[in-house]
């Protein structure tokens, strides 16, 4: 199975009712334009998409293939990251934060509250924001939100 564009969303109403197929794609494949992966129910699938994906990203949720009985749809799992809250009371600690993350080109998120931020997990990263006076840093499981995206890329750069 080949699969070129996102058709929709699962919660679409023109696909309720269909049996659900999930293929998973890692938080760091997302914006990925060439996959090939297996869906859930054993299923080969190849994933060839446009150069927008490149800035909009696969999305949980997204649906790749649909016929009259069933869809694909993309899963991203939950992955390990590094919850970063700055105390209120050293508020340039935030842009302490974010200098350091970005100096190792690491992708970086708005956190669900004020002053926190979320960064894919590596414990040389861990380690250093615990080191930074007035910031709390620990290692957690979570699904990425990518709205809340403060990266201009998502994808990690190494040298």
């Amino acid at each position: 199975m080949l699969c070129e564009k996102i058709l929709g969303h699962i919660s679409d109403p023109k696909f309720a009712g269909k049996k659900i197929d999930y293929v998973e794609i890692e938080w760091h494949e997302a914006f990925k334009k060439l996959h090939k992966k297996e869906t859930r129910d054993g299923e080969a699938i190849g994933i060839r998409m446009d150069h927008h994906i490149l800035t909009r990203g696969l999305k949980d949720g997204d649906v790749l293939y649909a016929d009259e009985e069933k869809v694909v749809v993309v899963e991203i799992p939950a992955c390990e990251v590094i919850i970063i809250q700055v105390d209120e009371h050293h508020p340039k600690m935030r842009e302490k934060v974010c200098y350091e993350i970005g100096n190792k080109h690491a992708t970086l998120f708005w956190g669900e509250e004020e002053g926190t931020f979320i960064t894919p997990y590596n414990e040389p990263t861990l380690v250093m924001l615990q080191k930074i006076h007035g910031v709390t840093a620990w290692r957690d499981v979570i699904k990425l939100n990518f709205e809340n995206s403060i990266s201009s890329s998502i994808n990690n750069h190494h040298h």
